[in-house]
């Protein structure tokens, strides 16, 4: 199994409690699956670019013309979204760490979005619709938010936008640990709330290590 983990928080683990949930998670993966492959892309090590109106060219123009022939510069522009999509193609799962921030993803998650889920890395159009180049089964989710939020919650585009993009390339099967209410200020059950979050984390990676592997 290759698990991709995408780590969009640039606090440090004492101070994250998304970055706490994931380490939970996969010190439980590693225990009950010492052969699963981790693949770590930290975006605040490895930060993606905007998508410029090159990359935007190279990537999507071909789609709408396919007689379309990208410069040199639009190739040049596309080599940060072409290598992460690489990385994502080689796996079975996704992870995504991340905070919620002012309701939403950080912008730096939603500016490798926009690199790496484009066509011709993640999927091509087909017809109406879109055809995933992707063996990616199933993604996780590691959240964490200052607020409470209930399920299907207005002020929550954090999950939505996770959702949509991820059904959009044809990843369909979505499983979450959140620990919301960790604004101290705010909720003083934080640590409780944390805690049935890491729990919810470590029961992920036990049903995550009893899936058959789908590669050799």
């Amino acid at each position: 199994m290759k698990v991709v983990h995408v780590c969009a928080n640039p606090k440090p683990i004492e101070e994250s409690a998304s970055k706490q949930l994931a380490a939970a998670f996969f010190e439980t993966l590693a225990e009950k699956n010492p052969e699963v492959e981790i693949d770590n892309i930290d975006l605040y090590s490895e930060p993606p670019p905007f998508l410029s109106v090159e990359a935007l060219r190279a990537l999507y123009y071909p789609s709408f013309d396919p007689d379309y022939q990208p410069t040199e510069e639009e190739r040049r522009a596309c080599e940060y979204a072409a290598k992460q999509a690489a990385r994502l193609r080689e796996a079975d799962v996704l992870v995504l760490t991340t905070p919620m921030w002012n309701f939403s993803l950080p912008g730096i998650v939603k500016s490798w979005i926009d690199q790496v889920f484009s066509p011709g890395n993640l999927f091509q159009f087909e017809g109406t619709g879109t055809k995933p180049l992707h063996s990616i089964r199933q993604a996780i989710l590691l959240a964490a938010s200052g607020g409470v939020y209930k399920e299907d919650d207005p002020r929550d585009a954090l999950t939505r936008q996770v959702r949509a993009i991820l059904e959009f390339v044809g990843i369909t099967r979505l499983s979450v640990a959140w620990a919301d209410g960790q604004n101290p200020a705010i909720c003083g059950d934080h640590d409780q709330r944390r805690e049935l979050a890491l729990e919810a984390a470590r029961e992920l990676a036990e049903d995550l290590a009893e899936v058959p592997a789908s590669r050799t």
